[in-house]
């Protein structure tokens, strides 16, 4: 891959929102302007994608791909700026089967209950062609008092009773409920049945896939429930999540670092930053920072200067030369990154 002659800086992108029934406008507490009135809920900003694919069968957003918002390379697709600059762009990260970057950033806000549902099971996946595998994480940005997500099937509920209470309109007492609080993560792997509660403001990371199989909608009517595919993808039982959920902290060289999640597909990490500073920055792969408080800068050679602050979501490319970041005290973001780049850290 042969060094291309675009700039090469951090990348910013017009949020792409969704409407929907279970939405609010939570989202405007990231110091967003929402689209419409306070009538229009939404519920998703699709903050990075790179989405050709979109099942024919199930729920889900389609087919999306991120425009960039900021520097020279402003009103370009995402899509094409990876396939003009690979090498800079991507270093060595290899793209989806169809092309796409393989991973999808999202806020998420439910004013209501989201529908409960379940992502492919990988032996689901395997056998059909127009489902693709969605593992995600949430990670709690802002929760209601006494809010909560589900996650799994309470222990020793079977398939019969599952479809049984589906068709009673009593799902609910069979889901395991877990109180949330800003700070916590949750890793949902494909094949979990779960649901995000109604009071809850998460950043999402999720494998780029829109395939999500609805089982239960809250007496809900209206949208299109799957049932049948989905009680062939659930996972039955808690999700045996501790191994992919260290949450354990590192004091840095300029900010705690908390891993959050770690799993085949993806890393998130909280980087808290302590005093103001300045120092360079270099990655070897990929980066991705959604900023949770705090502001801050990023210098490199041939653009501009990069200003963000809390609600905004930067791709930081390797290609990026003589980096340098301006931070100010209690600066906050999510760091996600790739298992293979295990290099991925700040000079």
């Amino acid at each position: 891959m042969a060094d291309s002659n675009l700039p090469i800086y951090p990348l910013t992108f017009e949020p792409i929102y969704k409407e929907k029934v279970w939405g609010g406008r939570t989202l405007e507490k990231l110091g967003r302007t929402l689209p419409g009135g306070t009538d229009i809920l939404i519920g998703e900003s699709w903050e990075l994608a790179d989405l050709a694919q979109t099942s024919v069968s199930g729920g889900g957003g389609g087919a999306e791909r991120s425009v960039i918002a900021n520097g020279p390379l402003a009103g370009k697709a995402f899509t094409d700026v990876i396939r003009e600059g690979e090498a800079d762009i991507l270093g060595g990260l290899t793209l989806t089967p169809d092309g796409g970057f393989p991973i999808l950033l999202k806020f998420l806000d439910a004013r209501q209950h989201l529908s409960v549902q379940v992502h492919p099971s990988p032996a689901y996946a395997d056998e059909h062609d127009d489902a693709f595998l969605k593992s995600e994480a949430w990670y709690v940005l802002d929760a209601d008092p006494g809010a909560v997500i589900f996650k799994g099937v309470k222990p020793g509920v079977t398939p019969e009773q599952f479809r049984e209470a589906i068709e009673q309109d009593r799902v609910e007492p069979l889901l395991i409920a877990v109180p949330v609080k800003p700070g916590d993560c949750h890793y949902l792997p494909s094949g979990t049945c779960h649901a995000l509660g109604a009071g809850v403001l998460v950043a999402e990371v999720q494998t780029p896939s829109d395939t999500t199989f609805r089982v239960y909608d809250w007496g809900r009517t209206g949208r299109e429930l799957h049932v049948d595919q989905a009680m062939q993808c659930i996972e039955f039982g808690p999700p045996d999540v501790s191994r992919n959920e260290p949450n354990t902290t590192v004091q840095g060289a300029f900010a705690d670092i908390t891993q959050l999640v770690v799993c085949e597909y993806f890393r998130i990490e909280r980087y808290q930053v302590e005093k103001s500073q300045e120092l360079a920055l270099s990655y070897a792969q990929p980066v991705m920072w959604m900023v949770l408080q705090g502001n801050g800068s990023i210098s490199c050679d041939g653009a501009p200067d990069v200003t963000f602050d809390r609600g905004q979501t930067l791709y930081i490319p390797p290609g990026m030369r003589n980096g340098k970041l301006r931070v100010e005290a209690g600066t906050t973001w999510l760091e996600v990154t790739f298992p293979q780049a295990q290099d991925a850290r700040i000079a």
